[in-house]
């Protein structure tokens, strides 16, 4: 095996077409070189949402991961209002995390990890309390659950409130209506379902909610959305230097998204979710999620009893496989398989071979380690017989 195959939900093993596109020209991003390069991405992004109305909507591409999208949209839609997150795992903290450093009036409806969300408590709670915005992770990676946008959304849009949404690594493997499901923003980055190189991220949004970014005061400089969307009306650029190269790359993968087709893309990334969940059922592994609650990019797997975390991951990485060990209150309880980038059905089917005789290999040294060991057994002692105690005949 010449290269790693990550078996993660990011980063992921990039095409060869976007090696190529990451090598481009040099081009200074305040020539109309750029201006056409950002036009593309743009329309292309809002092509693989598939919004109906588009001319009422606009994406602005951020030169950071999807966390600096996230902190871009809490840092930038609630102003002097209140805002809801609604948390079920790791990300959905960050969520909170961040939006309490930036907004005075933060409020948290929290589920343990991997527990989906109660509907009638937040119908309760948003009917209790004045909210301007609700946010939620739509997959959350630590577990991952798929968490339901259609129905928080309707449960928002009844309240009066905002909607926003974390897409970050469903993006590009789950249709999201943006339209249908009251989403007033939602981020994402390049380096998960879209399978280009890390470091960019993008928000999408409804124009007229850009627009009304300009009426709160700034809580930062390098990740003010308001800025960010004046750049892209007035110039078509960012207000900061990009990482130009990052962009070549993004733009050549969504290129290979919409040729592919964005419906064939999702069937295809569930398909080979399929295939490897199949794989390790045979194997006797349990997922930590109903599998109709669980995105297509990523499968959470109990692991054995006997076996370790840390020798799994190290055992699958001699034979050039990367996996996620478990965070949290998950940390040496499950392993992380991932199903997107550029991984072949053979790739998985070297994956489940190999991962299935690490396994044995883990649990038979394990079976060593516990038998007992039974002491060697010696000769009995033949003592000679005491002159006095002879018979004699």
């Amino acid at each position: 095996m010449d290269k790693h195959l990550l078996f993660t939900p990011g980063p992921v093993n990039v095409a060869e077409t976007l090696r190529t596109a990451i090598c481009k020209e040099d081009i200074c991003h305040r020539e109309t070189d750029f201006d056409a390069l950002l036009a593309g991405i743009e329309h292309k992004i809002l092509s693989l949402f598939q919004i109906r109305n588009r001319e009422r909507y606009r994406a602005v591409v951020i030169t950071g991961s999807g966390t600096a999208a996230n902190e871009a949209i809490l840092s930038s839609v609630v102003g002097d209002g209140a805002i809801l997150i609604l948390s079920n795992g790791e990300f959905g903290g960050r969520l909170h995390k961040t939006s309490v450093i930036h907004n005075k009036k933060t409020h948290l409806i929290e589920m343990p990890w991997g527990i989906a969300f109660d509907l009638p408590q937040i119908a309760t709670y948003l009917s209790k309390h004045k909210i301007d915005v609700v946010a939620m992770v739509h997959h959350e990676t630590c577990s991952g659950m798929l968490n339901p946008l259609a129905q928080i959304g309707a449960l928002v849009k009844a309240s009066g409130a905002l909607f926003v949404v974390d897409g970050v690594s469903s993006v590009g493997a789950e249709a999201i209506d943006m339209e249908a499901c009251n989403i007033a923003f939602v981020s994402s980055s390049s380096s998960k379902a879209l399978g280009s190189y890390p470091g960019l991220s993008f928000v999408v949004g409804r124009k007229k909610q850009f627009k009304r970014l300009k009426h709160h005061a700034a809580k930062t400089t390098y990740l003010n959305l308001a800025t960010f969307y004046a750049f892209l009306k007035n110039h078509n650029q960012t207000p900061n230097t990009p990482a130009v190269p990052l962009f070549f790359a993004l733009d050549q993968a969504l290129t290979d998204i919409l040729s592919e087709g964005v419906l064939k893309r999702h069937a295809r990334i569930k398909a080979r979710a399929d295939l490897l969940r199949n794989g390790m059922r045979r194997l006797n592994l349990d997922f930590l999620v109903d599998e109709a609650d669980m995105c297509s990019v990523l499968t959470t797997v109990h692991i054995p009893a006997s076996v370790s975390v840390h020798d799994l991951r190290a055992g699958l990485r001699d034979h050039s496989i990367i996996i996620y060990e478990g965070k949290g209150c998950f940390a040496d309880k499950v392993f992380q398989v991932g199903n997107i980038g550029e991984l072949s059905d053979d790739d998985i089917r070297y994956f489940l071979a190999t991962l299935k005789d690490v396994l044995l290999t883990l649990q038979a040294d394990a079976a060593d380690l516990v038998t007992p060991v039974r002491p060697k057994q010696e000769p009995p002692t033949v003592l000679p017989v005491p002159a006095d105690l002879r018979v004699v005949s």
